[in-house]
């Protein structure tokens, strides 16, 4: 159980709304209902999604999620995003491994992929990107995917926080870290 309970249905019919919306009528998740119990956090945690189509592919967005989260030990939510998102975003089993126990040299990715790889590296390790960094980077991506992949490196380290910080169990259905 969580550290803090979450909702129980039935909902209050606003929060069943934006389940239903968020979730596309399957059930709420336990970070979701967690956070919906708590008005002002829901609220802020709602207003920082990026999981619209933004300047970056699906793929690319669920490689910088899904590094995000391994990197921060973030169990929970990797495992949403793999279960959810890598079929649709055609990461094959070993990229999806390669998340978790590769690195930027995997030899699974293309060159751009590792550039995304290393740029997820160096801001968990660092919080910053060296000139040489970033200049890999926008060799690679625009403005606006840049800003997008370093909103989405934070978005997703606040979320590994709230998943670990809180000890959600993992969802039932969700993909585990492989060995």
């Amino acid at each position: 159980m969580s550290r803090i309970a979450p909702l129980s249905p039935p909902y209050a019919p606003e929060i069943q709304e934006q389940f239903d919306r968020v979730m596309r009528g399957a059930p709420p998740l336990m970070l979701f209902r967690v956070m919906a119990g708590q008005k002002r956090a829901w609220e802020k945690f709602g207003g920082g999604s990026l999981l619209d189509r933004g300047p970056l592919s699906l793929r690319e967005r669920e490689i910088v999620i899904n590094r995000t989260c391994a990197l921060n030990r973030c169990e929970y939510e990797w495992g949403v995003h793999v279960t959810v998102f890598a079929q649709a975003a055609h990461l094959t089993d070993e990229q999806v491994r390669a998340t978790v126990l590769g690195d930027a040299g995997s030899p699974c990715w293309s060159e751009a992929e590792r550039t995304l790889i290393a740029t997820v590296d160096a801001l968990h390790h660092s919080a910053t990107l060296s000139e040489a960094e970033f200049a890999t980077l926008k060799a690679h991506y625009d403005d606006a995917q840049i800003l997008e992949i370093i909103q989405l490196c934070g978005f997703y380290r606040t979320v590994a926080y709230l998943a670990n910080g809180l000890a959600l169990p993992l969802e039932p259905s969700a993909a585990r870290f492989p060995s």
